[in-house]
């Protein structure tokens, strides 16, 4: 038997077990990738992402807003943001922002450059103090409707300061996804509010 014919044999057995080994691979990154979706991830924007896909599809923009030395910016990381019911209503109501309060790198919005601004050790960023209206407390959350304007949360208060668990958040995206803050105030919505934690024997949570 010749060198040449066991070659060919054995090229022909690769040849049949090759659709099995694809199909293999295939399965375990379409499973890897549901595995990903289950995990409740939040597929995270820049801001320049976030207005750049408003212009095509409108949705909302929510705005986490971090520092690196901030704890509790990275409780909520761990804690509130993977829970699935938020990363849920997250991914498919919004566009979801992550942005470090004191980046550096400029940015261009509505023909305005925001830029970083140097104070003592640390400083800010123009567009994080334009959001937080100069309240620089962390983690904050900012919700921009479909034109870019800041969506009130509280009477005389424009974001979400402090860390919160899922089923105290929930709240407020439910709150601000559905619409329901151009028809009454939070306190009011609070009272119709119905948890998808309660089942776990959760209540909804009170406001501030």
């Amino acid at each position: 038997m010749s060198v040449f014919y066991i070659y060919l044999c054995d090229m022909n057995k690769t040849l049949r077990l090759l659709p099995l080994a694809l199909l293999f691979i295939f399965s375990k990154v379409s499973a890897q990738a549901e595995d990903h979706l289950k995990s409740g991830a939040v597929k995270w924007y820049t801001f320049e992402e976030a207005v750049e896909k408003s212009k095509t599809e409108k949705r909302k923009i929510f705005i986490d807003v971090y520092t690196d030395w901030c704890g509790w910016c990275k409780v909520m990381d761990k804690q509130t943001f993977p829970d699935p019911e938020i990363a849920k209503l997250l991914n498919e109501k919004f566009y979801p922002v992550k942005f470090d309060a004191e980046q550096s790198a400029d940015i261009v919005f509505r023909g305005t450059t925001f830029k970083f601004i140097p104070s003592g050790n640390k400083g800010v960023h123009q567009l994080a103090a334009a959001l937080l209206q100069n309240r620089l407390s962390y983690p904050n959350s900012v919700f921009l409707d479909e034109e870019f304007r800041i969506i009130p949360i509280y009477q005389g208060l424009t974001s979400v300061p402090g860390y919160h668990k899922p089923e105290e958040f929930h709240t407020f995206i439910s709150f601000i996804s559905g619409n329901f803050y151009t028809k009454m105030n939070l306190n009011e919505y609070q009272k119709q509010y119905i948890s998808p934690y309660a089942s776990a024997g959760q209540v909804s949570p009170s406001t501030h």
